[in-house]
């Protein structure tokens, strides 16, 4: 395999070494998403309780010590929570935004890779292919057959090359992109039951337009 991959010609270096950084990116987007995502009916209700017996402060502490946007924006809430309802939800959408955005940082880095190996594979298949014609018509008409293989085979691996990094890629890209999705879902319940809470009204005894404006907004907004 070594053999075969030393053919590749200097692209093949530059491709591996797409690959090496989009696997470094996924690993360290996976982790923090993973953080991210917590047990957030468990953790508002624990808030709640808190801030029902006057914990504000060990509400916020809890807050700062919990990773992931739901928490964020908890202690947005906490924070906003004598404003009036309409500043409250500004600062719940404008620390969602924010959260959104760190969730998908780097994010596109994967998506670049993923569309520029495979054009750095055919950069390389197509050098080498004029490589092998040059070398044909200098020698014809007898051509070396090593001559024509060693380039024969550099196409062929840089496209490969290409290709093996582009398609994990790609799909590194959708279950990142997945992940997040999930998030902001948490987040747009959580922001709801917030709002609920902290305005003192009910979020499950509202009217379903109402809820479904809210969600609407949540997305919109997020």
């Amino acid at each position: 395999m070594f053999e075969i991959l030393s053919q590749g010609g200097p692209l093949l270096y530059v491709i591996a070494l797409c690959g090496i950084i989009a696997i470094l990116v996924f690993l360290e987007r996976a982790l923090h998403l993973h953080r991210a995502r917590i047990r957030s009916e468990d953790f508002l209700n624990g808030i709640f309780n808190n801030i029902r017996r006057g914990n504000i402060d060990e509400a916020l502490t809890l807050c700062s010590e919990t990773a992931g946007p739901v928490a964020s924006l908890m202690k947005t809430a906490i924070l906003h929570r004598h404003d009036a309802a309409t500043n409250l939800r500004s600062a719940l959408d404008d620390i969602g935004r924010a959260e959104l955005m760190r969730m998908e940082r780097r994010l596109v880095v994967i998506t670049a890779i993923a569309q520029i190996t495979p054009l750095l594979g055919l950069l390389g298949t197509v050098a080498a292919m004029i490589r092998a014609l040059l070398i044909m018509n200098l020698q014809a008409p007898l051509v070396p057959m090593g001559d024509l293989s060693h380039w024969l085979m550099q196409a062929l691996v840089t496209t490969a090359a290409g290709l093996s990094v582009a398609i994990p890629s790609y799909a590194a890209f959708h279950f990142l992109a997945n992940r997040v999705e999930r998030i902001v879902i948490d987040m747009e319940r959580a922001s709801t039951e917030i709002m609920g809470f902290v305005t003192g009204t009910d979020a499950a005894n509202a009217s379903p337009a109402t809820t479904e404006t809210q969600h609407e907004t949540n997305v919109s907004n997020t």
